[in-house]
């Protein structure tokens, strides 16, 4: 097994001739914060400006990136990790024509995957042929194992919080697991669901006073999204915001929140390749346990 890790690991440092791709993992400690939502308008809004992007919906267990689009799924990740397709076989096209891995959902199996698992995840990646500039990755809630190794291979990693204090307390948390544990240090924070741009800057002010205090790690404001019934309008409808409703609070927000993050400048180091972000999925490092004592 340990020669197969190995093998892996050198084909992918040799996948120079992929372009950089743009790796960002949104996630929010909490479920119910908006998290796919903000992912999936986000994907449409990029690809609207001439980006080729993917999400993979990293929620292994409980999958509703297809559900919130409508979209019929055939082959999901479990028949990738299971050699019965490829990656790009299993690829479906979303508004926008962004490209979308599905996962499963109602499979328990899938939240914890195994050493040989993580290799076909890995392979799979390295055999992608689809061409993208941009992989938003939607995690699960909470701090599985699976959410804090997608969290620290991506290269930026985006939290969204609403002002509600189990959001605020679990999004600390999260926080506080990767900049102790797992050497992320910088964090971009997306206030969703506020009332005001001023409701916005409260919220991530709530959150700084205590990761000033206690953490070693770098938050950035990104973007204020506003409660909007257009949004909720959308969802039910099955579509997003950013299409349907273009012009509305959220969607103009949201599509700001694109066009910040496409001028992210990708490192010049080899943490810009989707290698490194593979790579960081076949090596995770052990995690303490005590997420709460300070």
């Amino acid at each position: 097994m340990n020669n197969w890790f190995q093998d892996q690991a050198s084909g992918l440092r040799l996948m120079q001739k992929s372009s950089r791709v743009q790796v960002i993992s949104v996630t929010g400690g909490k479920g119910g914060v908006g998290k796919t939502n903000i992912t999936l308008n986000m994907a449409s809004a990029m690809a609207a400006m001439g980006k080729r992007v993917m999400v993979l919906d990293a929620d292994l267990g409980l999958a509703n990136v297809d559900v919130l689009l409508g979209i019929r799924v055939k082959r999901n990740l479990s028949h990738v990790l299971r050699g019965e397709c490829t990656l790009d076989e299993a690829l479906v096209e979303g508004p926008q024509g962004i490209k979308i891995i599905p996962a499963t959902s109602g499979n328990q199996s899938m939240t914890e995957l195994s050493p040989l698992e993580h290799v076909s995840l890995i392979r799979a990646f390295s055999e992608m042929k689809t061409p993208i500039d941009i992989l938003l990755v939607d995690t699960a809630a909470g701090i599985s194992d699976m959410v804090l190794s997608f969290s620290r291979a991506a290269q930026e990693v985006m939290v969204v919080v609403c002002d509600e204090p189990t959001s605020i307390t679990d999004a600390y948390a999260l926080i506080k697991i990767l900049s102790r544990d797992y050497g992320v240090f910088r964090f971009k924070i997306i206030a969703n669901m506020v009332r005001s741009q001023r409701e916005g800057r409260e919220l991530f002010a709530k959150l700084t006073r205590v990761t000033d205090r206690f953490l070693d790690a770098a938050l950035e404001l990104v973007a204020c999204v506003p409660f909007d019934g257009n949004l909720r309008l959308a969802v039910r409808r099955q579509t997003l915001v950013v299409n349907q409703y273009p012009k509305s609070p959220s969607a103009m927000a949201i599509k700001m929140l694109a066009d910040k993050a496409i001028s992210w400048p990708a490192p010049e180091r080899a943490g810009g390749h989707l290698q490194f972000f593979i790579e960081n999925l076949l090596n995770p490092p052990v995690a303490e346990t005590d997420v709460w004592s300070k």
